[in-house]
This record gives structure tokens, C-alpha cells and sequence, in this order.
């Protein structure tokens, strides 16, 4: 009999370990308990509820009424919970059994999901809202001129050129959307061919120039001596230069002989692009969220200046997807400068 204590006892010793080496693999916060005892938490429930709620009662780390209703009699199940470790935060649940009275109490993080369906639900409507003002114009023009006989000739010729604009506009933010999917799709495939930064620099600096002297400005390039190639897709670094130089032009000149500076450079193994302008500057509340789809500073002279929205969301995924790094800074009255480094190719490939 006492034989058979002693292996029960050691039975449950191994077994206890087991579960704390089991916990402490867990990435998301996870408890053993024994009715309303915290037996075992791992480091990331600790981080949550404080590091010394073992052997605590669990209503003084979980408060929340729902979880606890299905926590005590030891219910079996996953349910989504709110407001644990945080005002709004969303959780999902999960009880499971192990034996002797004891129940796995695990908390499943779903503030990215949510965060990602937010996105999604505000991505739609933003498209939509983008589409619909252009489309709401071209119909209520190309309306008048089928259903009116009467419409002279500069009247008809100032609404044709108004149907023209706006659908370019639509057609502008629908091949926007399109590359921005194809970008998303191979965010995965790392870029495989040697792109000479220097060699793109300068076509797109050749191309927007003529929109930069209209202007009343210039872009003046700088490239660094031995900057080398980097491994990329040459048409998504063709676009990525595109909309940054772009946006420079059309919100980075306030006067005329304000020019835009760009700058070629390597160190430290990375290919660095400085895009610098002169212009009034982004209030910093902007900066975090200029990168998102259809944000926009001044979204009046945004549609005016025939920007899409789009513009540095596509420049964030290229980035991304050429393992580079982005950073915009700006201050009132001192323009903006943003910078693109890029993993060069390394000398022994």
C-alpha cells in the first residue's frame, strides 16, 4: 500500500512537470487550475496578470464575469470573451480537462484578427467611397447631355472633359488596387534578380522632372560612389520611385525653386534612397498612419492634385516585400524626407 502511494505520488510529480514544460512553450497566456486555484502559469499569463498569481484565487486574476461563469464549473469549450487585460480587448477562451480535478485555461489573442477585419471592413468602404464621388460625377454629366437637347456646345464640350477626368481618376485608383493585390500576392517570394538602384534612380528622376519644372522647381539627384545592386523586382522599384518622387512634386513644392533632393547611397550593406522636399510639412498626428490605403492629410488637394490615396500604402508593401525598411519624417514648415534602405547584394554572390 505504501509502495503504491509512493509511485501515485511520483506519477503526479512527473506529471505536474510535464504541464509547466508544457506551459512554458505556450506563446499566449495559459493556467492550470484546480477549482478556483491557480496551480501553474506560464510566463505570458504572468505578464498578463502579474507574476504572483499561483496558488491565487482566479477571480483575482480573471474579473470577468462571462470567463468565470465557464472557468468555476470547469466547462469544457472555447467562447469569445472581451475586456480581459484591457478595455476592448477580444480573447477567445479555451477550457480543456486534465484529469484529477484539474482544468487548462487557455487565452487566445484575437486583437490582430480583429484589427485585421477592421481594416478590411474600412478598406471597403474607402474604395467604395473613392469609387462612388468619380462616378457619381460621370453619371450625373453623361445623364444631362443623353436627356438634354439644349445643351450648347461649351457646356457639352466642359462636361465631356468632366467625364473624361473622372473616369481617369476611377480607372487611376482601380489599377492602383490591382497592383497593390499582385504586390500583397508575392509578399512571400523574396525578389531573385540584381537591380541596379542607380540605373532606376535616374530614369524616374528624368521622367517626373518635366511635372517638377512645371512647377516652377527641379528634383536634383545625388548618387554615391560603389552603391551596389540590390535584389529586387525592377518593376515594383520602378513604382516605388514613381510614387515617392510623385508625391514630393505634387505636395512637396509651395514655391517655385523649392527643389526636391534625392540622394543614392550605400553602408553598412544596404542601399539607402533620401527623398527630401521643402515643402509646409505633415502635422506629426499624420505620420503613423500615412502609409494606410486612402489616408490623406488634405484629401481636398489630394483628389485635386490627382492622387489616388494609395500612393505610400504601395510603397510600405514593396518595401516590405524587399525586406527594406521605411521612414518618413516631416516637421511644419520643413518639409518631408523619407528614406528607403534596401539589403544590397553581397559581394560574395
Amino acid at each position: 500500500m505504501v509502495r503504491q502511494n509512493r509511485l501515485k505520488r511520483r506519477s503526479m510529480a512527473i506529471d505536474s512537470k510535464a504541464i509547466e514544460a508544457f506551459l512554458g512553450v505556450l506563446d499566449e497566456p495559459a493556467m492550470v487550475l484546480r477549482r478556483d486555484t491557480i496551480l501553474n502559469a506560464n510566463a505570458a499569463a504572468k505578464a498578463l496578470f502579474g507574476s504572483g498569481i499561483e496558488r491565487q484565487d482566479i477571480r483575482l486574476a480573471i474579473r470577468n464575469p462571462k470567463a468565470l461563469s465557464h472557468i468555476l464549473p470547469g466547462e469544457e469549450g472555447d467562447i469569445d470573451v472581451v475586456g480581459i487585460g484591457g478595455f476592448g480587448r477580444p480573447w477567445t477562451l479555451s477550457i480543456r480537462p486534465l484529469g484529477d480535478d484539474r482544468i487548462l485555461v487557455r487565452l487566445i489573442d484575437k486583437s490582430a484578427a480583429a484589427a485585421a477585419e477592421r481594416m478590411r471592413v474600412d478598406f471597403v468602404a474607402n474604395a467604395s467611397h473613392e469609387l462612388r464621388t468619380p462616378l457619381a460625377a460621370v453619371l450625373g454629366y453623361a445623364e444631362t447631355l443623353a436627356d438634354d437637347d439644349d445643351v450648347d456646345r461649351d457646356s457639352r464640350m466642359r462636361f465631356g472633359q468632366t467625364i473624361r477626368t473622372e473616369a481617369r481618376r476611377m480607372l487611376r485608383i482601380i489599377e492602383d488596387l490591382m497592383g497593390l493585390s499582385r504586390i500583397e500576392a508575392d509578399r512571400f517570394v523574396v525578389p531573385t534578380e540584381a537591380i541596379s538602384i542607380v540605373d532606376l534612380a535616374k530614369s524616374a528622376v528624368e521622367q517626373c522632372q518635366p511635372t517638377a519644372k512645371s512647377a516652377g522647381s527641379e528634383i536634383r539627384l545625388e548618387i554615391e560612389d560603389g552603391v551596389p545592386p540590390v535584389l529586387g523586382d525592377r518593376a515594383q522599384l520602378t513604382q516605388l520611385l514613381d510614387n515617392l518622387l510623385s508625391n514630393a512634386v505634387r505636395y512637396g513644392i509651395d514655391h517655385a525653386g523649392d527643389p526636391v533632393a534625392v540622394t543614392v547611397g550605400s553602408s553598412d550593406g544596404a542601399v539607402r534612397i533620401v527623398i527630401a522636399d521643402q515643402g509646409q510639412g505633415i502635422p506629426r498626428e499624420h505620420l503613423p498612419r500615412l502609409t494606410e490605403r486612402f489616408y490623406r492629410v488634405d484629401a481636398a488637394r489630394s483628389r485635386d492634385s490627382g492622387g489616388t490615396g494609395l500612393g505610400l500604402a504601395i510603397v510600405k508593401h514593396i518595401v516590405e516585400r524587399h525586406r527594406g525598411t521605411l521612414d518618413i519624417r516631416s516637421e511644419i514648415g520643413s518639409g518631408t524626407k523619407v528614406t528607403v534602405t534596401l539589403p544590397a547584394v553581397r559581394a560574395e554572390a
